[in-house]
């Protein structure tokens, strides 16, 4: 049963949030993504984050790549405080790196990190030289509910289908 109660300070004194500096990584840094306790681990809950203003570098010529990254998962046990999602996903302003790779390598930290029932993530690169790339990663624990559920959002993926319009955001 859910508690009435909202956190209790113990469980919050290790986060970075609230600091009154933010440290700022310089490089590609997953470890400065931190999870917080699932206060409801039966339920199937989605959480979407997304962030409007991704830039990493292109790896050969380090011109800039901007994005929206989507990130969709069902938490199990841990989920990702949104601060730190925040600071590790500025940590890629001076990766060099291609855009399926950085998506591919957000989707893997945060497996690690959480081990969520299921995620996605999915950049919408926005064009250069006339080409936009969309790249889709996800993962799913070992429950047949939730390979299942990867296996059909794999299959059905599409450009926009699981992503939804910036006006829908302001």
């Amino acid at each position: 049963m859910a508690s009435k109660k909202g956190r209790n300070p113990q469980e919050l004194k290790n986060f970075s949030l609230g600091e009154s500096k933010t440290n700022y990584p310089e490089t590609y840094d997953p470890g400065v993504l931190e999870a917080f306790d699932n206060k409801n681990p039966g339920k199937i809950a989605w959480t979407t984050f997304v962030c409007t203003e991704f830039t990493s570098l292109c790896p050969k010529t380090a011109q800039p790549d901007f994005a929206k990254v989507f990130i969709n998962y069902i938490a199990d046990r841990k989920m990702v405080e949104s601060k730190s999602l925040k600071l590790y996903l500025f940590s890629f302003r001076n990766h060099g790196d291609f855009h399926e790779d950085c998506i591919q390598k957000i989707c893997d930290d945060l497996v690690k990190l959480m081990k969520p029932k299921f995620i996605e993530v999915i950049g919408e690169f926005t064009p250069r030289g006339g080409i936009a790339i969309f790249p889709y990663a996800s993962a799913s624990n070992s429950e047949k509910e939730f390979k299942e559920l990867l296996s059909s959002r794999r299959r059905e993926y599409a450009p926009g289908k699981y992503t939804l319009p910036l006006n829908r955001l302001y």
